[in-house]
C-alpha cells in the first residue's frame, strides 16, 4: 500500500517482480545479497521498513532493535537516503493535514485530525504519526472491506454453498469449509482479495494474496 499511496518506484518494482520486500530493503540498506541473506538481517530491515512509517524514532528502534539510539539513527537517515519517496510522501501526509485537517484514503474516505495544530509538541507529533499512517491502514481497510462485501456472492456463483467466510483479522479473512471445497474455494478467495480494489481504482503494485487450508488457524501459518 506505501508503494502505491507514495508511488515509490524502487518498491513498485520489486513488487511487480515478486521480490521479498524486506529482504529487498536489507540488500539496499547493508549491501548484503538477497540469496542467503541471513534471518536476522531481513528481520532487522522488516522492523526499519514497517516502524519508519509509524513514525518511529531513533530512540525507540533502538529498542525494538536492540542497538544503539546512534546506529538506529544512522539506519533511518540511510533508509530515506535509499528510498528519498518516502520521506515526500510523510512530508506531503502532515502537509495535507496541516492545511485541511484531515487526509484521505485512497477511495477517497477522509480521516479527521482536529489537534493536528495543537500547541502541545507531542499531540501534534502523535497525529502528524498518524496523519502518516493513515491512509496507508485506511485503504487497506477499504479494500478488505470491499472484499467481504463481495465474497458471499463470489463463492455461491462457484456453488461453494458450504464455505463459510468466518473472521476478518487486519488483512487476512478465515474461512469454514469442507473437505471437498477447499481446492475449488481458494481460487475464488484469493481472486476476490486481489482484485478488490477494482472498478474503482487499478492499483499500482499487484495484490498478491496468499491462502492455505488447515485444521485451525495456527496450522495455516
Amino acid at each position: 500500500m506505501l508503494a502505491h499511496v507514495a508511488d515509490i518506484p524502487q518498491l513498485r518494482q520489486a513488487f511487480a517482480d515478486g521480490i521479498d520486500i524486506h529482504a529487498m530493503t536489507a540488500s539496499e540498506m547493508f549491501g548484503v545479497p538477497v540469496e542467503g541473506m541471513p534471518g536476522e538481517v531481513r528481520r532487522r530491515a522488516k522492523a526499519i521498513n514497517f516502524g519508519i512509517i509509524y513514525g518511529i524514532s531513533a530512540f525507540g528502534l533502538a529498542n525494538q532493535l536492540a542497538i544503539s539510539r546512534e546506529e538506529a539513527s544512522a539506519y533511518i537517515k540511510k533508509y530515506f537516503e535509499r528510498f528519498p519517496g518516502i520521506r515526500d510522501y510523510m512530508d506531503a501526509a502532515k502537509a495535507h493535514s496541516r492545511d485541511n485537517g484531515y487526509v484521505e484514503t485512497i477511495f477517497g474516505r477522509r480521516i479527521h485530525f482536529p489537534e493536528i495544530r495543537s500547541p502541545n509538541p507531542s499531540v501534534r507529533a502523535f497525529n502528524e504519526r498518524a496523519s502518516i499512517n493513515a491512509p496507508i491502514q485506511g485503504s487497506a481497510a477499504d479494500i478488505i472491506r470491499r472484499a467481504m462485501v463481495r465474497m458471499e456472492a463470489a463463492l455461491e456463483k462457484s456453488g461453494l454453498h458450504n464455505t463459510q467466510m468466518l473472521l476478518q483479522v487486519h488483512d487476512e479473512l478465515i474461512f469454514e469449509a469442507p473437505e471437498g471445497e477447499i481446492e475449488a474455494a481458494m481460487p475464488v478467495i484469493r481472486d476476490v482479495m486481489e482484485n478488490a480494489a477494482m472498478p474503482a481504482l487499478a492499483m499500482k503494485v499487484p495484490l498478491h494474496v496468499d491462502a492455505r487450508a488447515a485444521k485451525n488457524w495456527d496450522e495455516a501459518h
